[in-house]
C-alpha cells in the first residue's frame, strides 16, 4: 500500500518510463506466490491465475507491503494468487508493465484457464499497461490509479494520473477491465469515472467503473476490511466472467442492515431493559435503543442504550466478527455517563467509547484504544 510520502518524484520516473527504459532484471522484478508454495493448486486444478501488484514508493520498498485483504477471496475461491515484487531501481512503468505482460503469458502457457491482473496504485497502471501489451490476459482491476505523485508533493504532475490514464485504456487490447476511484484519494485528480467508462465502451471492452463508493475515503481504501466486505465478491465474480444484467449490485449491501447474530445480541438488550423499565434523564432520552453501523476494518458494530441509574448509563456494546481468525464476535456490557450532551464509556482497562448526537439524527462513534494505539470512527443510525 502506497504511504504518505509516496510518488513526490514520481512524475519524473513514471514519464521516463513511459519513454522506454532499460530492460529488467530478473531478480529484481519477481512473481511469487502471495502465500506460499503450498497455497498453489496448479494450473490444471485452479479456476484460474491471479497476480496483485503494489504501488511504488520513493522512500521504502513497496515490495514489503502486505498482500490485500481481498486478495484471499480470490485463494479461497480456489484461485493461485501471486504478487509482482519490484525493486524501486527499476520499477518504472515501461520496465514493469513488460515484466507483467511476460509473467502473464507465462501462466497463460502453463495452462491456467483465466490469468486476472490486480494492482493497487502505480500497480493498477501496470497492470492496464500489461493489458495492453499481451492478449493473454482475461481481466484487469485497478484500485487507485496513479503513477504521477499526489496533490501536496507532485501539484504539478499530479493530474498525469488522470491524462495518462486514458491513452493506456484505450490500448487495452481484450481484457475486461474494473476500477475503482475512491473519495479523498489525494492522488485523484477528480472526474475520472465517466471518461474511464467511455474509454472502455468505445474500445468494446467489458467493464465495471466504481467510482467513489460510500464509506470508503483515502488512496488505500481498498486495504481495508470494509472494502472486502462489499467488493471482494463481486472482484472474483468480475475475474471469472464478463458482468451480466442478471448480476446481483456489486456494491454489496453488507453493512447496511444488521446481520442476525448482531441483531439478536443487540435486541437481547433493548428487549431486557423494556421489561425492567427505562429510567432515564432528558439528556440520555435520545440515546435510548439500539444503534448500528460498521467501522472501516470490516467489523459490524451496535450500541444498545438501555437505561440509566442516577448517573451511570447501562449499555451493551456488540462487536461483529473480524477478518481474522483472532477477531471473534463480541458482546460487552458497559457503564458510562453523560457528558456535555456526548455519551462516554472509559471504565478503567477498557477501550474508550464515544457517541454525539448529529444534526441528521445519527450519532458520530468513536473507539479509542486502552492504550493510546488505535482509533476508528464511524456513524450509527437508529434500528427500530
Amino acid at each position: 500500500m502506497m504511504r504518505t510520502l509516496r510518488h513526490a518524484i514520481l512524475g519524473l520516473i513514471a514519464t521516463v518510463g513511459l519513454m522506454g527504459a532499460a530492460q529488467p532484471v530478473s531478480a529484481q522484478i519477481v512473481l511469487k506466490p502471495a502465500y506460499g508454495e503450498a497455497s498453489l493448486l496448479g494450473a490444471g486444478k485452479a479456476r484460474g491465475a491471479v497476480v496483485w501488484s503494489h504501488g511504488r514508493s520513493v522512500e521504502s520498498e513497496d515490495s514489503e507491503s502486505p498482500t490485500p485483504l481481498y486478495m484471499k477471496a480470490f485463494r479461497d475461491a480456489g484461485w493461485d494468487v501471486y504478487r509482482l515484487d519490484r525493486m524501486r531501481v527499476s520499477d518504472t512503468l515501461s520496465n514493469s508493465s513488460r515484466a507483467l505482460a511476460g509473467y502473464a503469458d507465462g501462466l497463460k502457457s502453463k495452462g491456467y484457464r483465466r490469468v486476472t491482473l490486480t494492482g493497487q496504485s502505480f500497480g493498477a497502471f501496470i497492470s492496464l499497461m500489461a493489458a495492453g501489451q499481451s492478449e493473454r490476459i482475461d481481466a484487469v482491476v485497478g484500485t487507485a490509479p496513479a503513477a504521477f505523485g499526489n496533490f501536496s508533493e507532485a501539484y504539478d504532475s499530479y493530474r498525469e494520473n488522470a491524462t495518462q490514464l486514458w491513452p493506456i485504456l484505450r490500448n487495452v487490447r481484450q481484457s475486461r477491465v474494473m476500477l475503482f476511484f475512491f473519495h479523498g484519494d489525494d492522488f485523484d485528480p477528480g472526474g475520472r469515472g465517466e471518461p474511464a467508462r467511455s474509454a472502455l465502451a468505445q474500445r468494446g471492452l467489458p467493464n465495471l467503473v466504481i467510482d467513489q463508493p460510500a464509506l470508503l475515503t483515502g488512496h488505500g481504501a481498498a486495504g481495508t476490511g470494509l472494502f472486502v466486505r462489499r467488493f471482494a465478491g463481486c472482484i472474483v465474480r468480475f475475474a471469472e466472467a464478463p458482468p451480466s444484467p442478471n448480476d446481483p449490485p456489486c456494491d454489496d449491501s453488507w453493512g447496511r442492515n444488521p446481520s442476525a447474530e448482531l441483531l439478536q445480541a443487540a435486541t437481547a438488550t433493548s428487549a431486557s431493559g423494556s421489561a425492567s423499565g427505562i429510567d432515564a434523564t432528558a439528556p440520555l432520552r435520545p440515546y435510548l435503543g439500539m444503534w448500528y453501523g460498521s467501522y472501516i476494518n470490516g467489523r459490524e458494530v451496535a450500541l444498545a442504550v438501555e437505561r440509566a441509574e442516577g448517573d451511570a448509563v447501562h449499555a451493551d456494546y456488540v462487536l461483529g466478527a473480524g477478518m481474522e481468525p483472532d477477531q471473534p464476535f463480541e458482546r460487552v456490557r458497559r457503564k458510562g455517563r453523560i457528558e456535555d450532551g456526548e455519551l462516554i464509556f472509559d471504565e478503567k482497562g477498557r477501550n474508550i467509547l464515544r457517541y454525539r448526537l448529529r444534526p441528521d439524527g445519527r450519532i458520530a462513534a468513536t473507539w479509542l484504544d486502552k492504550a493510546g494505539k488505535g482509533r476508528l470512527e464511524t456513524v450509527l443510525r437508529k434500528v427500530n
